[in-house]
């Protein structure tokens, strides 16, 4: 369930950068309509999402379409559609990343969020359409993409160490995709280098059982580093976070999506607290996809077109409010 959080000040639409960018919807183009950002809703027994439009997000200089000449885009689907077990998830998506961008992907349950992770990584054939990365089609064991599945809590691990877990992608055991490395003390620096790029050199030797899930969490980021990656895929990273451990976790993606120039993909049910550091949103729903700065896909008009029927954004107190859907 998404969180409603607190916003630390007022919106002030007016204080947004100016930026070159259009909104791009799949399929067919949305009008843009603030407007819709100020409806008030009146249907009090409808689920809703604070989304706290932070004014100002830091930004790689690669990432900012207004910074000069746009580099070419490492992820492009054109026309791309995914149908698994007789169902649509994607259909007719199309969209560009950029070099160095912080992209949040948001969506319900179901909306293809990490099926769409799955095709950049070449484990699901899309069923239409083109798929390139780094100018290449999807493959599997690709190393430069860094990937963290979904979180799975290690309670009864007691035996594997912090060390084990993160070595697991080096093994090509089935948490992550597996590269061959010769010697073990290379093999060893290089799973202490990606601990210490993820503070968390001092739990190398702990059992996985007895960190806590933000430790836990920080070991799979490791594990997805280990290659080098020049572009990160996350799976609900945030899950089952308290708040303390989720804000520690996104300063600790922000830092290495600016420090290395890579480029993330951080699936989320909760928009919230990504929104100060994140450069765009990639929002799925019903097969379609909207990509844009958050104050221009988190509208009434867009998500209205992705979903087929009436949501309200609304804004209270210095929040915006979905209402009428489960985001």
């Amino acid at each position: 369930m998404a969180r409603i959080q607190a916003a630390s000040k007022q919106i002030d639409w007016s204080a947004a950068p100016a930026r070159s960018e259009r909104l791009e919807v799949s399929s067919g183009q949305v009008r843009q309509d603030r407007k819709g950002a100020h409806a008030v809703s009146t249907q009090h027994n409808q689920r809703a999402i604070s989304l706290h439009l932070a004014s100002e997000r830091p930004s790689s200089p690669e990432a900012d379409p207004g910074a000069g000449t746009t580099p070419a885009a490492i992820i492009e689907l054109e026309g791309v559609s995914v149908c698994l077990g007789g169902r649509t998830i994607l259909q007719e998506v199309t969209f560009n990343i950029r070099p160095g961008e912080f992209i949040a992907v948001l969506g319900p349950n179901g909306a293809g969020k990490s099926t769409l992770l799955k095709v950049l990584l070449g484990l699901i054939k899309p069923s239409a359409g083109r798929v390139r990365i780094f100018g290449q089609a999807p493959r599997r064991g690709n190393q430069l993409i860094g990937y963290a599945p979904q979180h799975r809590t290690l309670e009864g691990a007691l035996s594997l160490r912090a060390r084990d877990l993160v070595g697991f992608g080096l093994d090509g055991h089935r948490w992550g995709p597996g590269w061959f490395i010769s010697g073990r003390r290379r093999r060893q620096a290089i799973i202490e280098e990606a601990l210490a790029e993820v503070d968390a050199l001092e739990l190398a030797d702990m059992p996985v059982a007895l960190l806590s899930g933000g430790e836990q969490q920080r070991l799979l980021i490791a594990q997805a580093l280990l290659s080098q990656p020049r572009l990160l895929l996350l799976d609900e990273p945030l899950s089952n976070l308290d708040i303390s451990h989720e804000q520690e976790i996104i300063a600790l993606i922000a830092r290495l999506c600016r420090a290395r120039g890579m480029t993330v993909l951080l699936v989320s049910h909760d928009v919230n607290p990504l929104l100060p550091v994140i450069d765009r949103v990639l929002y799925l729903a019903r097969g379609h996809a909207a990509i844009g700065r958050p104050e221009q896909v988190i509208t009434s008009s867009t998500l209205s077109a992705l979903y087929g029927a009436p949501v309200e954004v609304v804004e209270a107190l210095g929040r915006l409010f979905v209402v009428g859907v489960d985001i």
